[in-house]
């Protein structure tokens, strides 16, 4: 189940109602209904595209890290147990994705360098963005990656810590390096 990301022209009012009857849009697509996992998708699909984009400072890699998000959600419905919120969930798996699609990346440049060695590193992104986005974008891969979780979207750095597998001192000085970035980015 593919949707455009044009899908999106939901207006907020409709938003606000599908937010509100998110579970029995949840339970009627856990029993297969592909028009209320739509509704679901339409009501998230923005929040979870601006993280996979906080992320990964890429619009290209922001839109395939939000499909596949969406699409691995659907596959795991069944396994959602209602215990947070249907959006905690979905957050969560998409931080996942962004996280994977990084590393496959990674691992693809590495090997590139191997056979041409002045493959670049990184893509930037093509779009206008205003100061904050860019200054954050420009970010080092860890330090962007620490404060989208823990600056914007407000996780403690425990759970940081654990999404992305450091320590939680490593955290805190990933978090407060990439406030400093910032705030000398923004000062300029």
């Amino acid at each position: 189940m593919l949707l455009s990301m044009s899908a999106t022209s939901t207006n907020q009012a409709d938003v606000q109602s599908i937010r509100s009857d998110a579970n029995d849009y949840v339970s009627r697509a856990s029993a297969g209904d592909a028009r209320a996992y739509e509704h679901l998708y339409r009501a998230h699909c923005g929040q979870i595209y601006a993280l996979c984009l906080r992320m990964t400072a890429n619009t290209a890699e922001a839109e395939d890290a939000t499909q596949d998000a969406f699409i691995q959600a659907w596959n795991k419905l069944s396994t959602f147990r209602g215990d947070s919120a249907f959006s905690s969930w979905l957050h969560r798996i998409a931080v996942n994705v962004v996280l994977t699609h990084m590393r496959k990346r990674k691992r693809e440049v590495q090997q590139l360098a191997l056979v041409v060695t002045d493959a670049p590193s990184t893509t930037e992104p093509t779009h206008a963005m205003p100061d904050l986005e860019r200054a954050i974008a420009a970010l080092p891969e860890r330090a962007r990656q620490v404060f989208v979780l823990a600056g914007v979207y407000g996780y403690t750095h425990e759970q940081v810590a654990d999404t992305l597998d450091v320590a939680v001192g490593t955290c805190k000085a990933h978090l407060h390096r990439a406030r400093q970035m910032l705030k000398e980015h923004l000062d300029e």
